[in-house]
């Protein structure tokens, strides 16, 4: 059922935010009904403004549309209800289980670099390893907390200039954001940290497009210093079933050696250059 321009005016700030998901998730009131067990007539309602929603109705069409929990909360909010879904730190008690279990799978990640990061790339943890390998190309004392992995990729005065190939390295990372956005949805902040990524010189629009395919499984990162290269490629975990709004925007990028004679150079590497510091 399509929203006639008096629906629009007249909706709720819930049903205007719910019709929204629906039109993202490409379904119609009909496809919604059937996946959330709710009559089509009542999400029209809903919708309209004609009705209003129970909490646990809105919850089970969020459910139905694979909303991000943040994203949840502002429906329930939109519609005078309370958040259900907490946002606690990482550092808070609530959150100490899954802190462990991070810190536990840091450290068994080491002599390889492994970090842990935001919705929006920032880097919340990391093990030993990751610092080691970046302070050898950059001072990571320079750059300002949190760190956020894609500007140090970008920045001329980062990674960039120590990346192979960065233009298709570039590209790649582009399209991560957009392939592994919360809810294949880019939200403000996404969208902020991209216009500010595209301002980097050397930065094309084009990027923003999916690349061709390639015949690797993976999209390698490539450093190179000194005459080495090490190559790697990174394996991303996330929290099953979370339940908070941090747990499901956590992810662990556990980094790999992406060949046999990385595997060997890697910790070589660490050593020549660590006590010579980052070259500019």
């Amino acid at each position: 059922m399509k929203a006639t321009a008096s629906d629009i005016r007249t909706a709720s700030p819930a049903g205007i935010l719910l019709r929204q998901w629906r039109d993202v998730r490409g379904k119609t009131q009909l496809d919604l009904s059937f996946d959330a067990g709710v009559s089509q007539k009542h999400i029209s309602f809903v919708e309209s403004g004609r009705s209003i929603p129970s909490r646990q109705m809105l919850l089970d069409l969020a459910q139905a549309l694979d909303v991000p929990l943040r994203e949840r909360n502002e429906l329930l909010v939109a519609a005078g209800y309370a958040p259900v879904y907490s946002g606690d730190a990482l550092e808070a008690p609530v959150m100490n289980s899954i802190a462990k279990a991070l810190q536990r799978m840091l450290r068994q990640h080491e002599p390889f670099p492994a970090l842990v990061i935001d919705r929006h790339w920032n880097v919340v943890m990391t093990n030993e390893a990751a610092p080691a390998l970046f302070n050898c190309f950059v001072d990571l004392a320079a750059w300002p907390q949190p760190r956020n992995l894609l500007h140090l990729m970008f920045d001329p005065r980062g990674l960039r200039p120590f990346v192979a190939n960065w233009p298709e390295t570039a590209r790649g990372l582009l399209a991560r954001v957009y392939r592994e956005a919360l809810g294949h949805v880019i939200d403000d902040k996404t969208k902020a940290l991209l216009a500010a990524l595209s301002q980097y010189p050397g930065v094309k629009a084009e990027w923003r497009a999916p690349s061709p395919g390639s015949v690797l499984p993976m999209i390698p990162l490539s450093l190179v210093k000194g005459g080495v290269t090490l190559n790697y490629f990174s394996l991303i975990t996330t929290v099953g079933t979370p339940q908070t709004v941090t747990a499901e925007e956590l992810r662990l990028e556990c980094m790999f050696p992406a060949d046999d004679k990385t595997e060997t150079e890697h910790a070589r590497f660490l050593k020549a250059h660590a006590a010579r510091g980052p070259a500019h």
